[in-house]
């Protein structure tokens, strides 16, 4: 795992959640979506980088966290990174050290061929920096599920069921539908290692369910 723990009186975990995806596929709106819904004990402000055509140049950034009762201060930063080709080296930058990924599909049928360049690019640009795609807990998310013209999910499943990344997640960011489910979705995959290396139960009495309890609790309505 590449998450970074300090040693002191306050423990510090953080954990690095990057959002992959083609350009306009709405990672940042689920970022955007996920500042507003969630009611988490410990939320930052939400840092936008963008180009004059309002299309992330670098990245967005939104940091969550919580605070256990004997000392644990444990942080998800959650990045985007941007999709154009051009920024494939900020793409692979954002990427180093990252500890899950959701990768946001664009469900339109005219997007599916950069939908799959994109996933091989992230597969590569994993490799480069150290990490393999398949021990690497990842969510696939398919965005814009309330347009019309979109891939239907007989063919998603016909094309998805037998990768490790089944069941996808179906999501409307820009609604608001699916948000929240795709980052716990991800947390549940992501739980066992972090466990495994810093003793989040065992150390500090953080369940998996209390992990995902408290880093996806939403505001109420």
């Amino acid at each position: 795992m590449a998450c970074k723990m300090e040693a002191n009186d306050n423990h510090k975990l953080a954990l690095k959640i990057v959002y992959y995806g083609p350009a306009l596929s709405g990672k940042t709106t689920n970022l955007l979506q996920l500042h507003a819904q969630l009611a988490t004990e410990r939320k930052g402000e939400l840092m936008v980088m963008n180009t004059r055509d309002d299309r992330t140049l670098f990245f967005d950034m939104l940091p969550v966290g919580i605070r256990t009762s004997n000392g644990l201060d444990l942080r998800l930063k959650l990045y985007t990174v941007p999709g154009q080709v051009q920024h494939d080296s900020t793409r692979k930058t954002l990427l180093s050290r990252a500890d899950g990924i959701v990768f946001v599909a664009d469900s339109q049928l005219g997007q599916q061929e950069n939908n799959a360049i994109s996933f091989d690019n992230l597969a590569s640009n994993l490799s480069k920096v150290g990490l393999d795609i398949d021990r690497m807990p990842l969510i696939v998310q398919f965005n814009k599920r309330d347009l019309s013209d979109i891939v239907c999910e007989q063919t998603l499943k016909a094309r998805w069921s037998a990768t490790p990344w089944w069941p996808l997640m179906l999501s409307s960011a820009l609604k608001g539908h699916g948000v929240t489910e795709t980052l716990e979705e991800l947390l549940k995959r992501l739980y066992p290692a972090v466990d495994r290396e810093h003793g989040l139960d065992a150390r500090y009495g953080l369940s998996q369910a209390a992990f995902l309890q408290r880093l996806t609790a939403r505001k109420e309505r």
